[in-house]
């Protein structure tokens, strides 16, 4: 092959491959014509490179218009038939009877008339049993062979709302009974804002007299009732119930109606007990003897919500936590066999309700509890008190030890004593500044307005006092008469009258409203030093942005607490387990729970007449840490409700005592605390209770001296967070003597010339706006000259905020007693219609 070939063939084959251009070719700006490119002129550009995100598209298979849209289609029939198959489950033979609860809203009306119509064979129902319910007397089972479901119905007395509560927390659906003319009373009402607070299952609205009246009021009746019950049930309807017809009528309208479902309830198993039996432990046993001491107590009853595990806690409402030894399985006291009769195949016949035999099989039991697997009822952590001790000291305190050793500390002390004994004398200056430390305890002592009430409550008693005195001195033939004519309707008014609870009361809301008016201030002692009695407290720059440890000086109860690393992503965990858990006894199922080392008080509650409630716990909810609240004021209560008093509270199925703080429901990392529950706004409440995970409805009470429970606020279950920084506010507060361009010489604020030394560092600021620093003290009584960002005005308050950490007080009780909480009154008093001068 000749040269002049290969060079042809060469540049043949770089004619076919084309050009490439270098590296360092120039790229002018493609000119923009303003239009979007094509697909085709995306696809040359991409030259065949396809994206990531359209690989994944593809793996995916994106679907066409049609089939989307019959893709929702099956969605949306899957969800209707979950609806329909969970509405007809209800009531029949594969789950709990349908319980319903019937109470009255209105005191003419008697629900012992709605449950004896129903009993009658005219509404379509067979009673199976009655008093099904342990401790309820007004209870009966009914089997309504025409619907194949199965009915509880229960009648409990208003009166009692923590077991008219405890009722509502495990019934499927409420019957309210309304009067034909008034609706509901007030007693009625306070027991629906009760109910809607805790979380309102499926109800029916029931009247009855209305087929009694003339025809043509009947329609103005029934409009005038509507009308007034669309404020509380909108869009709800109102079923007579005056004969076996409108029985039937409501019996279909419960069983097929859709059930509303409790977060709280939904995901827990819970229980309402139908036998209950308590058998005491025996002293070989070592656990007590007779009704004073601990017993087994076994609670029969159907399993609602979740499946039941043996090797998890229960917790009986108002009670506490308590263990299982085994779950048994005795025979269904209301079954609902049903044959059906044909007399035509293809055709349906008449169905026909078995009975139950007399000679059925003993219990046999389904579980028993494992030692090593079940759950503790651990609620406090260990506390080792030299868990903090270091067991060998660092190179560095070696190096202070020695140093401290060289700079030894002159002091006298007796003969004879060695250097190792004469470390432990403590010097009386020392001893005086531990006990001022001990003294000065955490927040009652810190509240300078008490005392300054107090004194001024004294003075005016004494003036009053004297007044009445001079006035006694001039006409005692006048109050002779006055006395004599005191009797009748006055009298009997001072004797249903509590002196001393009135006096606490006016001592309250007199505190309350001074607090409203100048807040958080306080006056600074004149026999103490400032610097003693604040000595807790600290001044910040900015309330939002200075920082605060939050592990700093914990109280030793924090010791006792359990907290978690992510409360939300715990939360989230336990409440998936808990909904894919298919093991133990599933819902539906008539069980036996056999509860160890239970108190003889338990028994004693039901043998009173009150219902037994019993709920299985989730992980972790038997342990103690500091729960938030987010509540609010409730509108019927009116008198103030002060910082770490005692309170009833209502947590989803808890029911406890405890001293909570208030503080403010903000998205910063501190928050203020406040003395009074505030009725205009809403406020965090902070205590020491049991771990439980939201969602769950909140209600809490106040007890009164006469044991009357008074409903305080509702809301709902916040989080469980021992870091939340909760910070007390007091304010000192000074007055310009002499004011010049900048700067101005303020008193009354401190009273000796440390205290304004040791306070310099704080800013100061006016009630006017200003902003300053204490500069110098002038003189020794108190006086100091400040400077401010602008000249103050005469009529302006000089003043300086000083915070400390404050924590709730340790006073749970599991053990509330089932009292009245509320009673109708014949009067009212407003405190604000009061004049206080």
């Amino acid at each position: 092959m000749t040269l002049l070939h290969m060079v042809k063939m060469a540049s043949d084959t770089v004619k076919q491959q084309g050009h490439r251009s270098g590296i360092y070719k120039q790229k002018n700006k493609e000119h923009k014509h303003g239009k979007h490119r094509t697909k085709g002129e995306i696809e040359r550009e991409h030259k065949g490179r396809v994206s990531v995100i359209t690989l994944t598209k593809k793996q995916r298979k994106e679907l066409n218009k049609m089939d989307r849209r019959h893709k929702a289609n099956q969605i949306r029939r899957n969800k209707k038939d979950m609806v329909l198959t969970e509405k007809r489950r209800l009531g029949s033979r594969d789950s709990a009877p349908h319980l319903v609860v019937v109470m009255s809203l209105h005191n003419s009306v008697d629900a012992g008339a709605v449950t004896k119509l129903l009993r009658r064979d005219g509404a379509g129902g067979v009673v199976h049993q009655e008093q099904c319910v342990s401790g309820i007397a007004d209870s009966f089972g009914l089997i309504v062979p025409r619907f194949k479901q199965r009915f509880i119905f229960l009648s409990h007395s208003t009166a009692n709302m923590h077991s008219l509560l405890d009722l509502a927390k495990v019934a499927d659906s409420l019957v309210f009974l309304l009067d034909p003319d008034e609706g509901w009373d007030s007693y009625g009402d306070y027991c629906l804002s009760c109910l809607f607070a805790q979380g309102l299952p499926s109800y029916a609205l029931v009247c009855q007299g209305v087929s009694d009246l003339p025809m043509k009021k009947r329609v103005e009746s029934k409009k005038a009732l509507l009308k007034l019950t669309e404020v509380r049930f909108p869009d709800a309807r109102v079923f007579p119930l005056d004969s076996d017809q409108d029985g039937t009528m409501l019996l279909r309208h419960l069983g097929s109606q859709r059930q509303r479902k409790l977060g709280f309830r939904s995901r827990r198993s819970h229980l309402l007990a139908q036998q209950v039996t308590f058998t005491p432990n025996s002293l070989t046993e070592g656990a007590g003897d007779g009704p004073t001491g601990l017993g087994t107590l076994c609670v029969s009853g159907y399993v609602r919500g979740r499946p039941l595990r043996v090797d998890k806690l229960v917790h009986i409402s108002g009670h506490g936590d308590f263990q299982l030894s085994q779950v048994a399985a005795p025979a269904d006291p209301l079954p609902l066999n049903l044959s059906v009769k044909s007399a035509k195949p293809g055709k349906g016949g008449d169905v026909v309700m078995q009975e139950g035999r007399d000679d059925e099989a003993p219990a046999r039991v389904l579980m028993k509890a494992d030692l090593n697997t079940r759950e503790t009822l651990q609620a406090e952590a260990d506390v080792d008190p030299m868990d903090g001790e270091q067991t060998w000291p660092t190179e560095t305190e070696l190096l202070e030890a020695e140093e401290a050793r060289q700079h030894k500390r002159v002091m006298k002390v007796p003969k004879g004593t060695s250097d190792y004994q004469a470390s432990w004398i403590v010097d009386d200056d020392e001893e005086e500044n531990s006990e001022i430390d001990e003294d000065s305890s955490d927040d009652d002592e810190d509240d300078m307005m008490d005392e300054a009430m107090e004194r001024d409550e004294e003075e005016n008693s004494q003036g009053s006092a004297s007044c009445c005195a001079s006035e006694a001195e001039d006409d005692d033939e006048e109050e002779e008469i006055c006395s004599t004519e005191r009797v009748g309707a006055d009298q009997r008014y001072d004797e249903h009258m509590d002196e001393a609870a009135e006096k606490e009361g006016l001592k309250l809301y007199r505190e309350a409203r001074s607090h409203e008016i100048f807040p958080d201030e306080v006056d600074t002692p004149l026999d103490t030093p400032a610097k003693i009695r604040f000595q807790r407290f600290r001044g910040l720059k900015s309330f939002r942005s200075s920082p605060w440890d939050p592990m700093e000086n914990l109280p030793l109860d924090y010791s006792r607490i359990f907290q978690f690393q992510s409360f939300e992503r715990t939360r989230r965990r336990i409440l998936a387990e808990a909904a894919a858990e298919e093991d133990g006894a599933l819902d539906g199922w008539y069980v036996t729970l056999h509860v160890i080392d239970v108190p003889f008080s338990v028994m004693e509650t039901v043998q009173s007449g009150n219902p037994l409630v019993l709920v299985s716990l989730l992980p972790h909810e038997q342990k103690m840490s500091v729960m938030h609240l987010l509540v609010r004021r409730h509108p019927s209560n009116k008198e103030p409700i002060k910082a770490k008093e005692e309170l009833i509270f209502h947590c989803g199925f808890r029911r406890f005592r405890a001293s909570p703080i208030f503080s403010q429901h903000t998205s910063a990392d501190k928050h203020k605390m406040e003395r009074f529950l505030q009725p205009d706004s809403p406020a965090v409440v902070s205590l020491y209770a049991p771990i439980t995970f939201p969602p769950t409805g909140v209600l809490l009470f106040k007890q009164r001296s006469d044991g009357i429970q008074d409903l305080v606020a509702t809301g709902s279950l916040l989080s469980c967070d021992p870091q939340r920084v909760v910070l007390k506010r007091i304010v000192l507060s000074g007055h310009p003597f002499k004011i010049n361009r900048r700067s101005a010489v303020v008193r009354y604020m401190f009273f000796n010339r440390g205290d304004i030394m040791w306070f310099k560092p704080v800013e100061l600021r006016t009630k006017w706006g200003r902003r300053g620093h204490i500069k110098e003290a002038l003189g020794t009584h108190g006086h100091m000259k400040c400077v401010f960002d602008n000249q103050l005005r005469s009529q302006d308050t000089v003043l300086m905020n000083l915070y400390k950490r404050v924590y709730p007080r340790w006073t749970f009780d599991p053990y509330v007693p089932l009292g009245l909480p509320w009673v109708k009154r014949e009067f009212s008093v407003d405190l604000e219609d009061l004049d206080m001068e």
